[in-house]
């Protein structure tokens, strides 16, 4: 008979004498002096690190005090590392005639790093609308890669959180729909970037909150006046997808199209109204037989949810009118639904209640 003593595994001295605090310190994150040669840059890092004043600065006070603070760097395949976060603490360290540096080295994912790297980097002020809209752009998707929980509710308010919502909210931008302006940056041609970043870069003596964005020529912005354009061709193929994705987003389209299975084709149709009245560029819209802003109609469209189509829908169903102008009748829904939602369904509560002798 074989003997089993051979698979017997005895702990050895170290771990007979350590003890619980020593062995959790073990697992903590230890900062590191690495060789400024090992460390690589990100990845398509979409922040600019320039010799600048700024730059000079940082050079300066690293050769009098050192680096206070670590760099986040992860380890690469082949060997050295990836920074996450200190691109220009590196850069100042060899400015100033360093050969290490300390990073804290972590085992992250490429979406934890990347919103690691998008985060750390967004504290800083002045920076250009094409490095903002890079990093908007990167965390979004690592976002998404990511399987977040984008859906988080509050109790209270029960509304839900999408992602461009939620990197808008860690960023300090208004909204998430200032977020995708920025991103749609990104489809720009280097040339035109380069004109944006200039325009922002002459403004930042007078303006030097890092997230206005009062001086990028949008096209929601671009001039007081818009010009009387009329019909989706005021924008481009590219911007009008990017406004039908933002509108399924907030509607929640892959939900509504489960709840009314039969009535596809009434909610497509209620999605292209949107996106065509949101893109279009006009001064008025008329709703109702009077003309609104249409920067107003606009905004208020962009702010539609699901209770809202929910809403038109119910509208639709429960007509029993015949209606000549539908389109005309499905904008003054849309346009009055987040008004006129509550009364409607209040009045018919208190129908129920005294029919039903309450």
């Amino acid at each position: 008979m074989k003997s089993s003593a051979k698979k017997i595994e005895l702990a050895s001295v170290d771990d007979l004498f350590s003890t619980e605090e020593s062995r959790q310190d073990e697992q903590l994150e230890k900062i590191q002096e690495i060789p400024l040669s090992e460390l690589h840059p990100f990845k398509d890092h979409p922040f600019k690190v320039k010799d600048d004043d700024a730059m000079i600065e940082t050079a300066d006070s690293i050769k009098k005090y050192g680096v206070l603070v670590p760099a986040i760097a992860r380890p690469l395949p082949d060997g050295g590392y990836e920074l996450v976060a200190g691109h220009r603490r590196r850069r100042a360290s060899e400015l100033a005639g360093k050969e290490t540096m300390p990073v804290i080295v972590r085992d992250l994912d490429d979406d934890a790093a990347t919103i690691i790297m998008v985060d750390s980097n967004l504290q800083r002020e002045n920076l250009l609308p094409s490095e903002r809209a890079f990093a908007y752009k990167m965390k979004l998707e690592a976002i998404k890669h990511q399987g977040a929980r984008t859906d988080l509710t509050s109790v209270q308010v029960e509304q839900k959180l999408s992602a461009r919502d939620q990197v808008a909210k860690e960023a300090g931008e208004r909204s998430g729909i200032q977020v995708m302006r920025y991103v749609r940056l990104t489809e720009l041609i280097p040339e035109l970037l380069d004109m944006v970043d200039t325009k922002k870069s002459n403004t930042q003596k007078q303006n030097t909150h890092g997230s206005n964005t009062d001086s990028i020529p949008f096209r929601e912005t671009a001039a007081v006046i818009p010009p009387e354009r009329k019909g989706r061709d005021a924008m481009s193929v590219t911007e009008i997808e990017n406004y039908r994705e933002l509108i399924l987003e907030d509607i929640e389209y892959d939900c509504l199209k489960q709840r009314y299975p039969l009535y596809l084709d009434d909610l497509n149709e209620i999605v292209e109204l949107l996106v065509e009245t949101v893109c279009a560029k006009r001064k008025t819209t008329r709703i109702s037989g009077a003309d609104f802003p249409h920067e107003i109609v606009r905004s208020r469209f962009l702010k539609l949810d699901s209770s809202h189509i929910e809403f038109v829908m119910d509208c639709l169903q429960k007509n029993t009118t015949q209606v000549h102008n539908i389109k005309q009748y499905l904008l003054a829904v849309l346009f009055n639904a987040p008004t006129t939602m509550n009364n409607h369904y209040t009045s018919l509560v208190n129908h129920d209640m005294h029919a039903g002798g309450w």
